[in-house]
């Protein structure tokens, strides 16, 4: 579910569970306390109140990952994390701390409230390990302070269906079949399918139980308006599922002449044959005139599949921010990850909150394995995650570029190039050649793409 943040500008700091200078306390939640914390968030949200939503709320509560910022007994802020896994460029995951639910009352709005709870969160996260943090920003100026930056995007698109044509589909994709599926089936089959999917796509999430019971609507938000969508499978000419839509359509006949819409609500492959193969079916499902599509990875083909790539426009939910990456441990999460070029770069990170704070060599192997480690005054041995051996670094090794860790967030997954950063004034060029030294390493053929909200 999308992160909820309507916090504004924060500054204050204390100790976990002790009062402020205002006398809020900032602490775990019980799940007993779940009403009262689900009264703040659908109030934060400019949602009437009601009763806290607590069975729906107790669905999702994880023990000790739920905050609250209490003025007296009064609930008065939100913060809520889970563990999720990231697939990151090469195919590796992480786990990441993935925050959400963040509210704070607007009768109690820039008295800190946000720092406190996301500055215990990332030290919580630190000491669990977690080398990466995500999460979704409604408001695109609060979390660059806390060290997030934008790391995916995504494009929306709608297809004329009559200007298409048809779609290009690979040979190994021909002879493979379709099936609708019943709720209950999507449920079954889309687990291990989707997990298949998402470890062959940098920025992608796992899905845990309760995320599809949202999607087969066995678990709704109250209020919240849901419809079952048609559901097909697509599976491979070895009859292994590869693919898989879902899809609701509109019902417009003007004069009696189709004006209906495929909405895409849902959609994922193990491959490109069984992604084309997928928007084949789509473009050739009866009485719709055109496709929409309102989240597919930003450099997705799919507008060069088709005959007439012009009836493809742009569908008016185009991001180039999706999920926010914040760096904690830069010497496992670079390490984790694989470079496009053998080379060496030396960053100059600046963290407000210390974590990545320094400098950092990241170092890459022709087979495209790596490795990061703090170099200079105090440095340590970085992970090694099966690279090639790192020659020494002195303590005077001069950085190539200066960023901060927000832009460093930016940088992890590939979403823009350095150059482009650096054109920007996001990255200094320290060193001549800094620049396409670390654009070398760091490229990605492919932006990263994440499709779920969490």
């Amino acid at each position: 579910m999308a992160t909820e943040d309507r916090a504004g500008t924060e500054t204050v700091t204390t100790t976990s569970g002790q009062p402020g200078t205002d006398g809020i306390t900032i602490r775990v939640i019980e799940e007993s306390e779940l009403g009262e914390w689900g009264k703040a968030l659908s109030s934060g949200f400019m949602r009437p109140k009601g009763d806290g939503e607590v069975e729906f709320r107790r669905e999702q509560f994880t023990p000790g990952r739920s905050l609250g910022a209490f003025d007296g007994a009064r609930c008065v802020g939100t913060f809520r994390s889970t563990e999720r896994e990231l697939t990151v460029p090469g195919g590796a995951t992480l786990v990441t701390d993935a925050i959400t639910n963040v509210a704070v009352s607007a009768t109690h709005r820039r008295r800190g409230l946000l720092t406190r709870m996301m500055t215990q969160d990332l030290a919580a996260a630190s000491e669990r390990g977690d080398s990466l943090a995500i999460l979704i920003a409604a408001e695109y100026r609060i979390y660059g302070r806390y060290g997030f930056g934008p790391a995916t995007g995504h494009k929306g698109y709608t297809i004329d269906k009559l200007r298409a044509g048809d779609v290009r589909v690979p040979a190994e994709a021909e002879g493979g079949s379709f099936e609708l599926l019943t709720m209950e089936e999507q449920g079954k089959l889309g687990p291990e399918l989707h997990d298949r999917f998402r470890r062959t796509q940098p920025g992608a999430i796992d899905r845990r139980t309760v995320n599809w019971r949202f999607l087969t609507g066995e678990l709704r938000q109250p209020g919240a308006d849901w419809t079952e969508p048609l559901v097909v499978l697509y599976r491979d000419p070895a009859g292994r599922p590869a693919g898989m839509l879902a899809y609701t359509i509109t019902d417009e006949w003007p004069n009696f002449v189709t004006k209906s819409a495929l909405k895409v609500r849902d959609h994922f492959a193990v491959d490109r044959a069984a992604a084309a193969a997928l928007w084949r079916y789509a473009l050739n499902v009866d009485w719709i005139d055109r496709v929409e599509i309102s989240n597919i990875a930003p450099d997705d083909p799919l507008p060069l599949l088709l005959d007439d790539p012009r009836a493809c426009v742009d569908g008016g939910d185009s991001s180039d921010d999706f999920m926010w990456v914040r760096v904690l441990d830069p010497a496992t999460a670079f390490g984790a990850r694989s470079y496009a070029a053998a080379g060496r770069v030396v960053l100059q990170v600046s963290d407000r909150l210390g974590y990545a704070d320094g400098r950092w060599a990241i170092e890459a192997a022709e087979d495209g394995t790596g490795r990061c480690e703090r170099v200079g005054e105090g440095s340590a041995a970085g992970s090694a995650s099966g690279a090639a051996s790192v020659s020494a670094s002195g303590s005077g090794e001069a950085a190539d570029l200066a960023l901060d860790v927000s832009t460093l967030g930016t940088l992890y997954l590939g979403n823009q190039s350095v150059a482009r950063l650096h054109a920007a004034g996001l990255v200094t060029e320290l060193r001549p050649g800094g620049v396409a030294r670390a654009g070398a390493l760091l490229h990605t053929d492919f932006r990263p793409w994440c499709p779920d909200v969490f």
